[in-house]
């Protein structure tokens, strides 16, 4: 079955939806818009003070859709002039709004006619209901969606469903569905005590636990361990700005509500930053550079903050403060390969250490212009120049990439990583982005060999992102079960009973010498609890301590990935760990 067939499936079934919520709820509802998105379809309504939709009724919904399969209805489209489209939807708000959009794009305005049920739609949909699967379909849940995603305007009940093209696609969906929600992250943030949210200091806001904060650190070394040796130098900055800074790289225009505002005691207005590479542009313009300091290259991990719409927040994927791990390399246009190829290095080096960066489990997109559109800025050559560097970069690293065109920044050509996670779901981690635009925007230069002054290239460059986002999609990729080396506890001891107490103390003394990061189970509760209760944490290692062990001074391991593994002597173990 073609792509475009599956297409038009979700959007006939939305249009069903939507019949049997008018025909089943309540028939004076007021219908907004019923999309399709990846897997399935929506659709909004506004129910009339006292109606709503429970979980049960939406098996009800089902139901009724699946009879409406049956019943072999036909889709027919017809177009109309706007006075025909205003009597049709009269009592319907939403779809009035529509039709002025529609009128003003001047597009032509056209009804879908489904039985007795008309919406305002382009389509496409199937001729005949009974091209539509009865059993690969499900009404799945329902949320609560601003109009046009606006907070400041009502609240709609979205209704949502899935399709696909077999039984087989939808059961393994939902199977994978059920596999999610075991490993949410925000499930899993707090049965593992990494972070939490409090309603006193607002959503989006979230508070690291020491064990959380461990794990941030780790994940920011070791990305700095693995990029000290290209010369990546550590900066701070400051996390407000006059707003001229941003006036000037264009932040100000773009971001415009999504910026936290805040007035000095002269009245004048700062900005809580949504980025860091304005103000890493004025380090570079301190001083007098030559092209023989260059490249010259920055780092840091900070946090920026970008005013998000409450209903769009969700856990850690998406916050209002957000740590960027954030570099930036200023360099020519001929050097802008090699740093590329380093750059690609360390991200190769890094999500290797997360067994990710394995074939078929990510592709590289290199974002190019489209010739067509004429929205990008900066010099025509330059522009050919850093996309063939980037190709060359790609090829001579053996990325597996696509060339995409139309992706491309407005003011760069980029590299950008995708990862699959254990799931299958793909994301937008690591990034490469060439920036030709914000250095003549803030009057950047070098002196060249030549004695000319010349205009530096940018190099933005994301190794894990948003460090929230980032522990989101690792939370769920392990389930909880992270690597020994990002685990905020690796081994766990536990003494059989009292007696044993001091030799598990001993260990513990050891493995904290030898930087493991160890804890001491001193609870009085039974071994069997005490071993559950490591298990449910996801500790890599748990060494359990009695007579035999301290008779032979070797401890009893078991391990989370292999099971048990037996009597150790501590060096061996040790060096167990180290591999």
């Amino acid at each position: 079955m073609e792509k475009d067939q599956l297409y038009k499936i979700r959007h006939s079934l939305a249009h069903l939806l939507a019949i049997a919520v008018l025909e089943h709820v309540c028939p004076l509802t007021k219908i907004a818009i019923g999309p399709v998105i990846d897997d399935g379809f929506y659709y909004d309504f506004e129910f009339p003070e006292g109606v709503s939709v429970s979980q049960e009724d939406l098996k009800k919904i089902q139901k009724s859709i699946k009879k409406m399969i049956g019943r072999k209805i036909d889709f027919q489209k017809l177009s109309i002039n706007e006075d025909e489209a205003k009597e049709i939807f009269k009592n319907q708000p939403y779809k009035l709004e529509l039709i002025d959009e529609i009128i003003k794009k001047n597009k032509e305005l056209s009804i879908y006619k489904t039985g007795d049920f008309t919406d305002l739609c382009e389509g496409p949909h199937i001729s005949n209901t009974k091209e539509l699967p009865a059993d690969s379909f499900k009404i799945t849940k329902l949320a609560g969606a601003y109009w046009r995603g606006d907070e400041k305007n009502k609240m709609l009940t979205r209704i949502y469903g899935v399709a696909f093209e077999t039984k087989e696609e939808l059961d393994q969906y939902l199977k994978m569905q059920e596999e999610a929600k075991k490993r949410d992250h925000r499930k899993l943030g707090k049965e593992l005590d990494l972070f939490t949210f409090s309603d006193l200091i607002g959503a989006g806001l979230p508070l690291f636990t020491p064990k959380g904060t461990l794990m941030r650190d780790l994940i920011t070394e070791k990305i700095q361990n693995i990029q000290k040796e290209f010369g990546y130098q550590k900066i701070t900055i400051p996390h407000i700005t006059k707003k001229d800074l941003y006036e000037t790289s264009g932040h100000w225009e773009k971001f415009g509500d999504e910026l936290f505002k805040v007035k000095g005691k002269q009245n004048t207005e700062f900005v809580m930053k949504p980025m860091n590479c304005p103000h890493h542009t004025q380090i570079f313009a301190s001083q007098k550079r030559s092209y023989k300091e260059l490249p010259i290259r920055y780092t840091e991990s900070t946090m920026v903050y970008r005013d998000e719409q409450a209903g769009e927040l969700l856990g850690l994927s998406r916050v209002r403060s957000i740590t960027q791990d954030d570099g930036h390399a200023f360099c020519t246009i001929d050097q802008v390969k090699d740093e590329v190829k380093n750059i690609t290095s360390v991200i190769r080096d890094f999500y290797t250490s997360l067994n990710m960066f394995e074939d078929g489990n990510y592709w590289v997109s290199l974002s190019v212009r489209d010739p067509k559109e004429d929205k990008y800025l900066g010099d025509e050559k330059n522009w050919e120049k850093a996309e063939q560097m980037l190709e060359e970069a790609a090829k001579s690293e053996n990325l597996n990439y696509k060339k995409i065109e139309g992706e491309a920044a407005f003011y760069g050509p980029k590299l950008d990583f995708m990862f699959k996670d254990a799931l299958g779901r793909e994301w937008q981690l690591a990034t490469i982005q060439l920036d030709f635009v914000m250095p003549e925007r803030f009057k950047l230069e070098y002196t060249d060999k030549d004695g000319k002054q010349k205009t530096p290239v940018m190099i933005h460059r994301a190794i894990a992102g948003s460090l929230e986002r980032f522990m989101a999609v690792l939370i769920e990729h392990f389930a909880g079960a992270f690597p020994v080396w990002l685990s905020p506890v690796q081994v766990k001891i536990l003494s059989v009973s009292d007696p044993h107490k001091e030799y598990a103390k001993k260990i513990y003394e050891i493995l904290k010498e030898n930087n493991i990061r160890a804890e001491l189970d001193s609870t009085d509760d039974s071994l069997g609890k005490r071993i559950r209760q490591g298990k449910i944490d996801k500790i890599p290692f748990m060494l359990v301590l009695g007579d035999e062990e301290i008779k032979t001074e070797t401890v009893m391991v078991e391990s989370r990935d292999e099971g048990k593994l037996g009597p150790h002597n501590i060096e061996d173990f040790i060096k167990k760990i180290g591999k």
